[in-house]
């Protein structure tokens, strides 16, 4: 079976690797110039970096296992996490229960309470009861309002802006969920979360799964966009692409997939019926927006940190280099400052050089002693469909992967819920509709 795939992001990529595995030959086209889609990486002084921060958790299996099968598993660490608060205008630790105990914007009695409702939510296994409620009126009605207030009110306005009080109660539980499975094992490997990340990046792990795809008897076409999927008798039969930016042609094909997201699926196949597209247009994304900072020395002791004051403009500082070692990135000390923003945000529309002299009177808040001569180059990149907007019954509202268009497929962040935007569910998600697609074609 020839199978033509659009987008060459981990979605699209482990679905052309596992259709090859089942001995189909998979093409896969893509419009940017690199692989890897949200989670491709730059140059920063002679090594790849993500243009949007990446970590595993130990619960990523389906990523870690593809790792393994490209024989890069010998460069897979595990690093103990280190996460802070920013709060009442100074960082606090905020990785140990420990720390929660001493997380003084909180009386001692919300600490408690807030310890354990993490508790509980880390050991429910189940989700779709929570779907009736949004967080916000979960959390106001569990956890209190100055914990909602202090805590979850700030990291909610930040991710998802004016959507933050809709946002589906069965997405914020995943996230708790996530950080159970982070854990180590015994009394001490309880109290550390442990983060995973490729020491070649992931770039290196798209760039041999690219390879690998090829040397299974598939195609990989970077520069090359899909204009439209070929439908014929109410079926997908090809694709007509732009191989390099030439002129269009046609591609035949016995399946479809298309990763795009939600909004532009419809531009590539006007035959949806209404129900269908209903599903798709419904759909809302925020584009994720970051500024990458090169410094010349640690800005905080901290990987991660929430910002909980939100006349801060972004949502979270991302020191990469308290994760890997600054002598990778030519002895640099690397920064995210990470938003989620709407198109018609002001943010959204600023130049580089206007957001980066937007944030950075606010780092000497993290951080009194900064300066802005510690910053020796910055980047800017943006992602638009990057985050989802997850509201209450979304899993009544997703899309089937299996198009009502016989023969074609789609498999975007969309369909992932609960779990949240990730390469590992990407991974898992696209070698599922493959294997999908393999019994489809033998059935």
């Amino acid at each position: 079976m020839r199978v033509g795939i659009v987008g060459a992001g981990a979605a699209g990529l482990a679905a052309a690797y596992e259709l090859g595995l089942a001995g189909h030959t998979a093409e896969v086209f893509e419009g940017a110039p690199f692989l890897g889609g949200q989670a491709s990486t730059f140059d920063v002084n002679g090594t790849p970096l993500e243009r949007g921060y990446h970590h595993l958790f130990r619960s990523d299996t389906a990523m870690t296992d593809l790792i393994g099968e490209l024989g890069l598993a010998h460069r897979l660490r595990w690093i103990d996490s280190n996460v802070a608060y920013f709060s009442r205008g100074r960082l606090w630790r905020f990785t140990s229960p420990i720390d929660l105990l001493r997380f003084g914007p909180l009386p001692f009695e919300d600490r408690i309470r807030l310890g354990l409702l993490t508790v509980g939510l880390q050991r429910r296994k189940e989700w779709r009861s929570l779907e009736a409620q949004t967080a916000t009126e979960w959390l106001l009605e569990h956890a209190g309002r100055r914990i909602y207030d202090v805590i979850f009110a700030p990291m909610l306005r930040g991710k998802f802006g004016k959507y933050h009080e809709d946002i589906s109660m069965a997405w914020l539980w995943n996230k708790f969920a996530l950080r159970t499975t982070s854990r180590g094992k015994g009394l001490i490997g309880k109290l550390k979360e442990q983060l995973g990340y490729p020491t070649g990046s992931f770039g290196e792990v798209f760039d041999v799964l690219g390879a690998t795809i090829q040397a299974q008897g598939g195609q990989v076409h970077l520069r090359t966009p899909v204009r439209r999927v070929i439908v014929e008798d109410d079926r997908a039969t090809g694709l007509e692409v732009a191989i390099d930016g030439g002129s269009p042609e046609r591609r035949d094909y016995d399946m479809v997939l298309a990763t795009t997201p939600s909004y532009i699926f419809p531009k590539l196949v006007p035959q949806l019926p209404a129900g269908y597209l209903a599903m798709l247009t419904d759909k809302v994304y925020l584009a994720a927006v970051l500024v990458i900072l090169e410094l010349d020395r640690p800005l905080s002791p901290h990987y991660w940190t929430y910002i909980g004051d939100r006349r801060i403009p972004f949502l979270g500082v991302i020191e990469h280099t308290n994760f890997m070692p600054p002598e990778k990135y030519g002895g640099a000390h690397v920064v995210y400052l990470a938003n989620y923003l709407e198109r018609d945000d002001p943010l959204y529309a600023m130049s580089p050089e206007e957001l980066y002299r937007e944030y950075l009177p606010h780092l000497k808040r993290l951080n009194p002693a900064f300066d802005e001569s510690w910053v020796k180059n910055y980047h800017h990149h943006k992602v638009d469909a990057a985050q989802p907007i997850v509201t209450r019954g979304y899993s009544e509202r997703i899309p089937d992967h299996r198009t009502p268009i016989r023969g074609l497929y789609l498999a975007n962040t969309t369909q992932i819920y609960p779990e949240d935007r990730g390469t590992n569910y990407s991974v898992r998600m696209g070698r599922m509709v493959a294997r999908m697609m393999d019994g489809d074609s033998r059935a």
